[in-house]
């Protein structure tokens, strides 16, 4: 097929690119950013933003299944430009796929649709979204997941893929930073660090996303549903930082500052970053305190009952191979 991948040069967007490539497929990414990376693998690489429907409209044309899984991440920045890049870029994607007849539709969401500020403990696709968020970005998400679902159509088939904590070789945003701040002394274990969270292997989430389609394209039970995508393995918040730090080469951390202390700094940060219109995302920030020291982890059975989504690697034996990589990128 000829498969259109929005941010496929993004960590997850390139191993998806890889998976497509490997089965035969010719594939175009769309991006604001260049990537030679993947045009010196026969990709066709289109730049222009999501929030542009004549941009949007070009990229969809001539395909024949959509994996839309660009969007503005992290825990601070403009509520605006959020919303551009995740609301009105997937609005944008779902009426190019309208308008060029395009069968199938394949959105990465995030867990944080559904997370508030409140402990998530094996909770099914049934948890509902929360009435207000701590930040921009699960907010915006969350309306972007809801267009795609309901857009959900005998015409054009949708699903929304939640995979939580990305990692992996070839990461360029959550094992990078943890193990900076740890270098420069600014990384500490928010509350005691035994709040179980799930954690997912990048080729596997990647992996998810091409079995879901699969399942849109044969007897479509996906259709109109989101699922969440994790590697099935909670562990302990700190000890899965640990396992990132050890496999850099560094210590485990000892520094620990309580819960409450930490959602106290974030709130004064945030509130002192937007006073003087800083941009640079906090070092800390009330989601993130929430998110390093409360449990979210989640049941993938109706991933597994729907489109046979089983995690290939555990933990430890991805970290071998995190390892491996920080080791030859000199990270």
């Amino acid at each position: 097929m000829k498969v259109l991948v929005t941010g496929g040069g993004g960590f997850l967007g390139e191993a998806i690119v890889d998976q497509l490539l490997a089965r035969g497929d010719e594939v175009r990414s769309l991006a604001r950013g260049d990537y030679p990376n993947l045009r010196a693998k026969g990709v066709e690489v289109m730049r222009g933003d999501l929030a542009d429907a004549e941009v949007v409209s070009a990229a969809v044309e001539g395909c024949e299944e959509v994996y839309h899984v660009a969007a503005r991440a992290g825990v601070w920045g403009p509520y605006e430009a959020y919303y551009q890049a995740n609301v009105v870029g997937t609005e944008n994607i779902i009426a190019a796929c309208r308008a060029h007849n395009i069968p199938r539709l394949i959105f990465t969401s995030s867990p944080s649709v559904v997370y508030g500020d409140a402990p998530l403990e094996g909770v099914d696709e049934s948890v509902p979204y929360p009435a207000s968020y701590l930040t921009a970005y699960p907010e915006t998400k969350a309306m972007a997941e809801k267009a795609v679902l309901a857009a959900n159509s005998d015409a054009l088939k949708t699903v929304s893929l939640r995979p939580h904590l990305i990692w992996g070789p070839g990461d360029n945003h959550l094992v990078p930073r943890i193990i900076d701040r740890a270098r420069r002394g600014k990384l500490k274990r928010v509350g005691d660090g035994k709040a179980l969270v799930d954690s997912v292997y990048v080729e596997d989430a990647a992996r998810a996303h091409l079995l879901a389609a699969e399942a849109l394209a044969t007897h479509g039970k996906p259709a109109g549903k989101p699922y969440f995508i994790t590697q099935d393995e909670p562990v302990a918040v700190g000890e899965l930082i640990d396992k990132i730090l050890v496999s850099g080469g560094l210590e485990p951390l000892k520094a620990q500052v309580p819960a409450g202390v930490a959602y106290a700094v974030g709130w004064a940060m945030e509130t002192a970053y937007k006073a003087l219109g800083k941009r640079e995302e906090p070092l800390m920030t009330r989601f993130l305190a929430k998110q390093l020291s409360t449990a979210h982890y989640f049941d993938i059975s109706a991933a597994r009952e729907d489109f046979g989504y089983v995690p290939q690697r555990t933990i430890d034996e991805g970290m071998v191979e995190l390892g491996a990589w920080i080791r030859k990128a000199g990270i």
